[in-house]
C-alpha cells in the first residue's frame, strides 16, 4: 500500500503541474486574442503602394540624371574649346606671316628687277656707244646672233 501513496502523491504533484500548466496556457491564450493580427491584405497593400510610390520618384530622379548626362554627353566635344581658339589664333597668325613674307618678297623681286633693268639700259647704252664707233664689230655681232658667223 505503500507504493500506492508515493504513487498517488506523485500523481497529486503530476496533476498540480498540469494546472498550472493549463492556466499558463490559458493566460497566454487570452494575450493571443488580446493581440490578435489582422489577417487583411490592406496593410501589405498600403506598404506595398508606398514602396512603388517611392520607387516611382526615385526611379524619375534616375532618369533627370541620365538625361543630363545624355545631354552633356552630346554637347561634349573631343578638342576642347581653348585649344580650337589657340589653333584657330595660330592660323590667322600664320597666314600673316605668309601675306607678310609674300609680299616682301614681291616687293624685293620688282625692286631687283629695278635694280636689273637700270643695269641692262646703262650696258644697252654703252653696247650702242661702242657699235656706234665700230661699226663693223656690230655688223659681225649682228652676225653671229643670226648664227651666220662661224670664225670665232
Amino acid at each position: 500500500m505503500k507504493k500506492l501513496d508515493e504513487i498517488m502523491e506523485l500523481m497529486a504533484d503530476e496533476m498540480k503541474d498540469f494546472k498550472t500548466a493549463v492556466l499558463e496556457l490559458q493566460k497566454l491564450s487570452e494575450q493571443l486574442e488580446k493581440m490578435s493580427i489582422p489577417i487583411s491584405t490592406e496593410a501589405l497593400e498600403k506598404n506595398l503602394n508606398t514602396f512603388l510610390q517611392k520607387q516611382e520618384v526615385e526611379k524619375g530622379k534616375t532618369d533627370e540624371i541620365l538625361k543630363e548626362i545624355d545631354r552633356k554627353l552630346k554637347r561634349a566635344r573631343i578638342i576642347p574649346n581653348y585649344l580650337l581658339i589657340l589653333f584657330g589664333i595660330s592660323g590667322i597668325i600664320a597666314l600673316g606671316f605668309v601675306g607678310y613674307f609674300g609680299y616682301t618678297s614681291k616687293e624685293k623681286v620688282e625692286d631687283n628687277f629695278e635694280v636689273y633693268r637700270t643695269i641692262m639700259e646703262s650696258q644697252n647704252k654703252s653696247y650702242q656707244d661702242y657699235f656706234a664707233a665700230y661699226p663693223e664689230i656690230q655688223e659681225a655681232y649682228c652676225e653671229w646672233l643670226q648664227g651666220g658667223y662661224q670664225g670665232l
